[in-house]
């Protein structure tokens, strides 16, 4: 590719820029699930408790998820370049420090340093995409790569992990981390061009088009606002802890508590955030339907793929009898859907509406879910697999283009901010996923396990055991392991059966949930990215934004 380019196009460097970029959001997306293989390497080692282990997996994901806004905003301010260098200096020394942990205090503290690293890295690399493509189709390829790479790492976790587990100790699926960042620390210089709100364009959604505010202090730039940056690192904390926490035990006091708590924390944030000049989020952006409806359709997206990720590795490992590295990399099977969907996708867009094509991938999404309604414990593994390659391939398809209809609806200096809000839904869609459709699918199991369990074999299970059965596939395995052999067989064979039944509900709600989102996007998104392009791309003077407004280029 040419480097002499028509102006406006990106040339080979920006390509070139946009691969080393990738290389620390595949870690980053790894990382959240890459400790799944090696946590019990971990518990050999460092003897944590019940509780230390829960904090050791779930630290990284709430510190990320918690301060994914904070960072969005700070990047507009100091710029994305040098946050993206931040980011992964801090997320290098503390893969360092948590191969190297000697205690599970330690690596849950590591841990956390890694989640602010990631904060750093994730949104800076959606927004410099914003600002490195400012021609339409180049940034939807761009993004279509970025959510592929995304995706593809959350998949790829386990089994890089259980890869290395295989030759080394459990330190080395943090060391792997170190490479990339080095690469990007000496070649994000040269290749990638900072980019930062200037100081005369603060205030608003500045010269995004009508109703953009102009500063309220004749350009100059203000504190950066650290009581919104503690509010909304408080509501996202406490509301994924409460829906994490109720889809792990189920409803309880202090779960309940922490999710109200949060949404008033959010709700004092939002208020806080109409009353300033310069707000952390603009909440004018957020209410136009070319960037609030895509961030809720990915809302929907990211609540049935988190909310179902869970039954389809339970699936594998406990009820087909996989070894957990081969379930890991059975599970790349529907991961491939997204080699196919999130190309077509974007090229489809390319000739008709948006909204038609993410309705359409939702449609898609719908019919894979309905197919897992029909799992049961003796399906085929073709079975599985292939139903998770069609939800797959259609929600990808659909979130590709929902990220780039966000991301092209930001005007370039606010682009760090609104990366922010997109990742921050997910996250929450995640959680929410996971909290509904995980209650559905145990409500299900358990109540299967108390109709279908033989009296006989009940009465012969311990009162402790009992519970564990009647609560949990897994329980209900490590049950089966101590008790004689045909009573085993029988706890799990009915297990598995009550597994396979909750499951197939759940995707009646995942498939539910996709049909809402299709009609959304078909009803509610027409037309938005014609909109979406022009008032992102121009100023209150009819200007190029994309380049007049971008702000520093070093």
């Amino acid at each position: 590719m040419d480097n002499s380019h028509t102006p406006g196009l990106a040339g080979r460097k920006e390509w070139i820029a946009l691969g080393v970029l990738m290389l620390p959001l595949l870690l980053v997306s790894m990382d959240i699930s890459i400790l799944y293989f090696a946590i019990p390497f971990v518990s050999q080692d460092l003897e944590p408790s019940a509780t230390q282990q829960l904090w050791i997996l779930d630290m990284y994901g709430f510190v990320l998820a918690g301060l994914l806004i904070t960072m969005g905003a700070l990047g507009d301010r100091i710029g994305r370049r040098k946050l993206v260098l931040a980011g992964a200096a801090v997320f290098g020394a503390a893969s360092v420090a948590a191969a190297y942990a000697h205690s599970a205090d330690a690596l849950i503290g590591v841990r956390a340093l890694l989640g602010l690293g990631g904060a750093a890295l994730m949104p800076s690399t959606l927004a410099l995409i914003r600002n490195l493509f400012h021609d339409a189709k180049q940034r939807g390829r761009a993004v279509t790569i970025w959510t592929g790479v995304m995706t593809t790492g959350i998949s790829l976790g386990p089994v890089v992990s259980g890869l290395l587990l295989e030759h080394f100790w459990w330190g080395s699926v943090f060391l792997i981390n170190l490479p990339a960042m080095a690469l990007l620390l000496v070649l994000v210089p040269f290749l990638v061009p900072e980019s930062r709100t200037d100081s005369g364009a603060e205030g608003g959604s500045e010269g995004a088009g009508d109703g953009a505010r102009v500063g309220a202090r004749d350009g100059a730039r203000e504190p950066f606002d650290l009581v919104s940056a503690a509010l909304s690192l408080a509501a996202l904390l406490t509301v994924i802890y409460g829906v994490k926490e109720w889809a792990r035990h189920g409803f309880a006091p202090v779960p309940a508590l922490a999710v109200v708590v949060g949404l008033a924390l959010g709700y004092v944030f939002v208020r806080r955030q109409k009353r300033l000049a310069n707000p952390m989020i603009d909440l004018e952006l957020l209410g136009r339907r070319a960037f609030g409806g895509p961030v809720f359709a990915n809302v929907l997206a990211m609540f049935a793929t988190v909310g179902m990720a869970v039954f389809l590795t339970q699936y594998l490992q406990s009820v087909q009898g996989l070894k957990p590295f081969e379930a890991a990399l059975w599970s790349l099977v529907p991961a491939s859907g997204v080699i196919l969907a999130a190309p077509t996708a974007a090229i489809l867009a390319q000739r008709v509406d948006r909204a038609y094509v993410m309705g359409g991938g939702f449609v898609v999404a719908a019919a894979g879910f309905s197919w897992l309604t029909q799992i049961r414990t003796d399906s085929p593994l073709w079975f599985c697999l292939s139903a998770g390659a069609l939800y797959v391939g259609g929600l990808v398809a659909a979130m590709t283009l929902a990220n780039e209809l966000a991301i092209g609806a930001a005007p370039p200096e606010r682009a760090g901010s609104a990366a922010a809000v997109l990742e921050s839904g997910q996250e929450l869609g995640g959680a929410l996923g996971m909290a509904v459709l995980g209650s559905v699918g145990a409500a299900v199991y358990s109540r299967d396990m108390a109709d279908a369990l033989p009296a006989d074999v009940a009465a012969a299970l311990p009162g402790g055991e009992a519970d564990a059965v009647r609560e949990t596939l897994g329980g209900a395995a490590a049950a089966a392991a101590r008790l004689p052999a045909e009573t085993g067989d029988s706890v799990l064979a009915v297990a598995r059966d009550a597994f396979s039944h909750g499951m197939g509900l759940a995707s009646v709600g995942a498939a539910v949930v996709m049909v809402v989102a299709a009609l959304f996007s078909f009803v509610a998104l027409r037309g938005t990215a014609g909109r979406a392009t022009s008032r992102a791309g121009k100023g209150p003077e009819g200007g190029d934004l994309a380049r007049a407004q971008t702000g520093v280029l070093e």
